[in-house]
């Protein structure tokens, strides 16, 4: 074919393959939108099926992203919280050494600094140290400046304004110093000590831009005029116990004086009756022998009265107990120089406690004292006052109290029952009571 007849041919052709392509873009074209359409029904479907799902992703991400605030929070309120707390213990720190309401086991136990034997002797020690206090104060060796400062090119004016500020440290120093030992008690004496030290410290503080500081060795000489002053007062207390012991052994030595002269009259009383008895006729022998025999009982009295009263350490060590008052295991171990010992066990008994004594040994002895004490040794780490010797109270069954006392004082009774009659009785009322109180389980409803 010529060139032409091709030309018409394609010519002719050609409108029919575009609306072929057309027809199958356009069917192409339907079916991606139907299928778009389905797809997106099928989204829809989805997306309302898996809806909660979603919700809670969504809810979990605000959560997480709120979490992570919180923990920011959190660990900006933990820096400032340990901030603030080192300041606030800082702050404790120094209110405590003002506060003398203090529990002692946080103050700890003082360990005396003297050991003077008498009241006198801390006087004197307290008079020697605020001796030594007025002289360093005169020296002007109770503060320290090495610097040497001038005041308008002047070191005279530098020496007056340092001289100025000394007296101003020495009058605020002295103060708080005074306070703190005029306030010392037996429970406070170890915060006392530490508010002079913070004083010291609070007040050098103050100065540092002068280069102005206490002395260290008047700080100390601060710290042994409220170490003496506490240990005067402590030895005062002693002291007065001590003339009370005195006045109760001299009142129970005249006692034991009039004893023996009442001991030694009622001896001669029986002595005239006997004698009397004698000499008359007709006297029954009974009689006789019935005042013989009081008369042996008087002459035995009068010589024991009378020995008591010559040996001064002789006497009776007396073991009791008091259930009601003091709880099992726990005795008293003492000492008495009476003719009659349970009337000082009764005196203890009517004194201060609500229940009477239970008397397990009362031993006689021509060395009561060293008795007393190796008794008192041999219990001494179980004594319920650790800090008071006289309170003789111990913390110990009565079996060891008796294997003690076997070996001390072997001949010496020991009766380890315990009556404690008012005690018991005391029980006994108060479980009848608390019967009367009590309502039978029968009487009880079976639901409520």
């Amino acid at each position: 074919m010529d060139p032409i007849t091709i030309f018409a041919i394609a010519w002719l052709l050609l409108p029919i393959l575009l609306l072929i392509l057309w027809l199958r873009a356009r069917g192409a074209k339907n079916r991606a939108e139907k299928r778009i359409t389905e797809a997106e029904a099928t989204a829809d479907v989805l997306k309302e099926k898996y809806a909660p799902i979603t919700a809670v992703e969504d809810e979990v991400s605000t959560l997480k992203d709120t979490a992570t605030e919180i923990q920011k929070q959190i660990e900006e309120t933990r820096s400032s919280y340990s901030e603030k707390r080192a300041t606030l213990k800082k702050l404790e720190q120094q209110v405590a050494i003002y506060d003398e309401k203090l529990s002692f086991a946080e103050l700890g136990v003082y360990e005396p600094h003297f050991e003077f034997n008498d009241a006198d002797e801390y006087k004197q020690e307290i008079k020697s140290i605020r001796d030594r206090q007025k002289v360093m104060v005169s020296a002007k060796t109770s503060t320290l400046c090495p610097t040497d400062w001038q005041v308008d090119g002047s070191r005279a004016k530098g020496q007056t304004m340092i001289n100025r500020q000394t007296r101003l440290t020495m009058r605020a120093f002295n103060n708080e110093c005074e306070a703190a030992t005029a306030n010392t008690r037996w429970n406070n004496v170890n915060a006392m000590e530490k508010r002079i030290l913070n004083a010291a410290t609070q007040i050098d503080k103050a100065n540092e831009s002068m280069n102005l500081r206490i002395s260290d060795q008047y700080v100390s000489l601060k710290l042994d005029e409220l170490h003496a002053t506490h240990e005067y007062r402590e030895r005062l207390k002693v002291e007065k116990e001590e003339r009370a012991e005195l006045a109760r052994a001299e009142r129970e030595e005249k006692k034991l004086l009039a004893e023996a002269e009442a001991a030694e009259r009622e001896e001669e009383r029986y002595q005239k009756l006997l004698d009397k008895a004698r000499s008359e006729a007709g006297v029954d022998e009974s009689r006789i022998a019935e005042l013989e025999a009081a008369l042996a009982e008087a002459h035995a009295t009068s010589e024991r009265a009378r020995a008591m009263a010559e040996m001064t350490k002789s006497g009776y060590v007396y073991i009791i107990s008091n259930i009601g008052s003091f709880g099992e295991d726990v005795v008293k171990i003492g000492l008495t120089r009476r003719l009659e010992p349970d009337d000082r066990v009764k005196e203890l008994g009517d004194a201060s406690v609500p229940f009477g004594f239970d008397t397990h040994a009362m031993i006689y002895s021509d060395e009561a004292p060293a008795l007393e004490s190796a008794l008192h040794k041999e219990f001494a780490h179980r004594r319920v006052n650790a800090s008071n010797m006289r309170k003789e109270f111990f913390r110990v069954g009565l079996e060891e109290v008796h294997d003690a006392v076997k070996r001390l004082a072997p001949s010496a009774s020991f009766f380890s029952d315990r009556e404690a009659q008012e005690w018991h009785e005391t029980l006994s009322r108060r479980k009848e009571a608390l019967k009367d109180l009590a309502r039978p389980s029968g009487e009880l409803p079976e639901e409520i």
